[in-house]
């Protein structure tokens, strides 16, 4: 597995959701799996096969989370600084084309939430921007078309 960049943010909700997982989560499955056992046949026991599909879910991001968590790269509030784009920044960039303005928080993958304008370093704009400095021109290459932006502002996120 390759490294994983995570904010602060990120790692809590990552660390968050594996203990939930292996506390909450691993009991109720277990609860279920008992309550579906009473029923009977477990071969015709849809309710027990349910169960046991759930349990497979819950061990496999259990497994999922863990190695993540191994490979994590984290970028602490401190490393961050805003004279050029990286994880952990907000940038204000301008689409040339368009004449418009948009605000994005820069993120490790496991944290990007397109619709809360928080892109990944590893999405088509987040590489491009990478790096760059206010006031920078970036073309960026995506599926339909090039975008091409400069970077206005750069930012701490809050976040």
């Amino acid at each position: 597995m390759h490294e994983i960049t995570v904010t602060e943010e990120g790692l809590k909700k990552l660390t968050d959701e594996l203990d939930y997982l292996k506390t909450v989560k691993k009991q109720e499955v277990k609860d279920a799996i008992k309550t579906a056992k009473e029923f009977g046949d477990l071969s015709e026991n849809s309710e027990y096969e349910a169960a046991r599909t759930e349990q497979a879910q819950v061990e496999g991001r259990i497994t999922e989370l863990e190695e993540m968590l191994k490979h994590v790269r984290l970028v602490s509030a401190d490393d961050v600084t805003h004279d050029r784009v990286s994880v952990g920044v907000t940038v204000t960039v301008k689409d040339v084309d368009r004449d418009q303005k948009i605000e994005y928080m820069l993120v490790g993958s496991t944290e990007a939430d397109p619709f809360a304008n928080k892109i990944s370093d590893t999405s088509p704009i987040g590489k491009a921007i990478i790096g760059a400095k206010v006031g920078d021109r970036v073309t960026v290459h995506l599926p339909r078309r090039d975008l091409t932006i400069i970077i206005e502002k750069i930012e701490k996120s809050k976040d």
